[in-house]
């Protein structure tokens, strides 16, 4: 089993000491913590000579943010969770960016799912990219989204979405270009993201955005502007009948 080296970046030493214990309970034979760092300039110090496996890091510290420090290190091939104390506006900012957090109060199931979810993950450097957006929608409404591929980091426009197919674990998003993108995640991870009245959770397998609808049926079908045809779900229709009426 790999043993990853971990630094805890936090400026707050009890929240330090919590998620040691918390780390130590959960993983003692994947996690070593080998340093921790309170400042944005003790960690880019701690970072670059002791090349972690793994950074749990606070987005705000005493002399700067989180950013602060991936701006300034040379070293960058680790695996890197965000703790952060924001609220539910800031928590999606995060996911449509695609990057991981934890929030504060750290909840021991969450970081046990997190520190599995590393074990399978091949992107172990953030790309430029997830963090421009991942500021940018910290700081206003999120119309982008990111979809992370085996192959990229898809930046996609919200209005770009026509609908969104579920299989398994994979969803497949259907884009106006023609595009289709599919992420290893199920459509559940989407569902707050994508919300009512542009988006709505038609079927237990499609989400479609309401604004690409070219006509619907009774019997409970929809045509999109892709010229696929969604079903509707017997619990869905009424409620879709009423949003679309909204809309109209």
């Amino acid at each position: 089993m790999k043993m990853y080296k971990t630094i805890i970046i936090e400026d707050e030493q009890r929240i330090r000491e919590a998620l040691s214990i918390m780390l130590e309970m959960t993983a003692p034979d994947t996690i070593q913590i080998v340093a921790y760092a309170q400042s944005v300039e003790e960690a880019v110090k701690l970072i670059d000579r002791l090349k972690p496996d793994l950074v749990f890091m606070d987005i705000m510290l005493k002399d700067g943010t989180g950013f602060d420090v991936l701006q300034q290190i040379t070293f960058n091939s680790f695996h890197l969770i965000f703790t952060t104390a924001y609220e539910q506006h800031a928590i999606n900012a995060f996911k449509y960016s695609a990057i991981d957090y934890l929030l504060k109060p750290i909840d021991t199931e969450e970081l046990k799912t997190a520190i599995e979810r590393i074990a399978v993950l091949q992107q172990r450097v953030l790309e430029k990219k997830q963090l421009n957006e991942l500021q940018t929608n910290l700081n206003k409404t999120p119309d982008r989204i990111i979809l992370p591929t085996q192959e990229a980091m898809y930046v996609v426009r919200l209005d770009q979405i026509i609908r969104c197919e579920t299989s398994g674990s994979y969803t497949t998003f259907f884009l106006i270009d023609g595009r289709k993108i599919m992420v290893s995640k199920p459509l559940k991870n989407y569902e707050d993201l994508l919300e009512p009245p542009a988006f709505f959770r038609i079927h237990q397998s499609h989400l479609i955005n309401v604004n690409c609808v070219v006509s619907y049926s009774r019997e409970g079908m929809v045509q999109m502007t892709d010229k696929s045809f969604v079903p509707i779900s017997r619990g869905k229709k009424e409620s879709f009948f009423k949003l679309m009426k909204y809309e109209m």
